[in-house]
């Protein structure tokens, strides 16, 4: 054998010990959390703990919190099959539409109309002017108050958008917007143009479907931004949101817990009175739950609030419930609140969260 002939020989030899010592490498899973306790971090500076600034997003298998400024965004656009826009429920945003396809022939003239029905708060407002605020997500997106994207450009009309201020800095003006949704000529994505009421002219973005996100992200101010964590990668979140003061008014509630509908988890609630504490609960005793896929399956019922009963104390946790949780892999997790506001021992707007794996994936 020459000594071009062994060279060869011999490359051949490493290259398939380097090939079989790669398909030998394992392959780490990090297993799922065990359980935590965890402190949300729902205020951003000094602002009062019942208009925390932060929405906060938690995935329970890593122990992770995400905290995002609920005033940071605007529209989220649906990465699903759907075509869908939503509005920033965090801050109470609504919207309504115009009879118009041109952004440019809108003026504040077409608002006049407008003031009262697209106020919030304080038993103003129609829910005809908000996203749908409960249900699960086939009623979610067929509640959207801006209409299905239609891939006739035509179709699309044009939306006076009240960005919303609840809960944000008194005398925070936000103001008004211009919207029109297309989509993308590729097919891939959304063509958002928008403008305030008086401008002539509009600016554009372009927004990407992303199958990996519920949604993506746009600010009027800023441009295209992420809000929530990759669909996968969380479980609940934290914070304000417009929800329902009865069947008819809208209303901004604070400390509304919601879950990833969108993202396949569900949730189940368990009175105590059932006979099973939140320290006793086990796998064995998931038979019979009924888990919920619907945005508001824990919402307030965690808490007491101002319509509550006589005999229970305001701003208080619920000690008589708890919470199962189901994640998008299909972890499930025992959840039950600690504390909210100084009079059960917490803080507002750093409420206190314990969970605990129940039954692994």
């Amino acid at each position: 054998m020459n000594k071009f002939t062994k060279l060869i020989a011999l490359l051949c030899i490493a290259t398939a010990f380097t090939a079989c010592k790669k398909d030998s490498d394992p392959i780490v899973e990090i297993p799922a959390s065990d359980g935590n306790t965890l402190t949300l971090n729902g205020l951003i500076g000094a602002e009062a703990g019942s208009s925390a600034g932060n929405s906060v997003f938690v995935d329970f298998s890593v122990d992770k919190q995400t905290a995002v400024a609920r005033g940071s965004w605007d529209l989220g656009f649906y990465g699903g099959a759907d075509w869908r826009v939503i509005l920033n429920h965090s801050v109470g945003a609504t919207a309504i539409v115009l009879n118009k396809t041109d952004l440019t022939t809108v003026t504040a003239a077409d608002t006049v109309s407008l003031i009262a029905p697209l106020l919030l708060g304080q038993g103003q407002g129609t829910m005809t002017a908000v996203d749908a605020v409960d249900g699960s997500l086939s009623t979610y997106l067929g509640g959207t108050v801006i209409a299905p994207i239609s891939a006739t450009e035509a179709e699309n009309k044009v939306y006076i958008v009240n960005r919303g201020t609840a809960g944000l800095a008194a005398g925070e003006n936000r103001g008004w917007q211009k919207i029109r949704v297309l989509r993308s000529a590729n097919g891939n994505g959304y063509t958002l143009q928008y403008a305030k009421i008086n401008e002539t002219t509009f600016k554009t973005l372009s927004i990407a479907k992303d199958a990996n996100y519920n949604f993506k992200y746009a600010s009027f101010v800023t441009g295209a931004l992420n809000v929530e964590p990759v669909k996968a990668e969380w479980d609940i979140v934290w914070g304000m949101s417009t929800y329902k003061a009865n069947a008819t008014t809208p209303y901004p509630y604070s400390d509304l817990v919601l879950i990833n509908f969108a993202g396949g988890v569900t949730a189940a609630e368990v009175l105590v009175a059932s006979g099973t504490t939140y320290a006793d609960f086990k796998e064995a005793n998931l038979a019979g739950l009924t888990f919920l896929n619907t945005r508001e399956a824990i919402g307030s019922k965690w808490r007491v609030t101002g319509g509550a009963p006589p005999s229970t104390t305001v701003g208080t946790v619920l000690s008589d419930r708890f919470y199962v949780v189901k994640d998008g892999s299909g972890n499930v997790y025992k959840l039950k609140f600690v504390s909210y506001t100084n009079t059960d021992g917490g803080v507002r707007g750093k409420p206190v969260i314990e969970y605990k794996l129940v039954k692994k994936a």
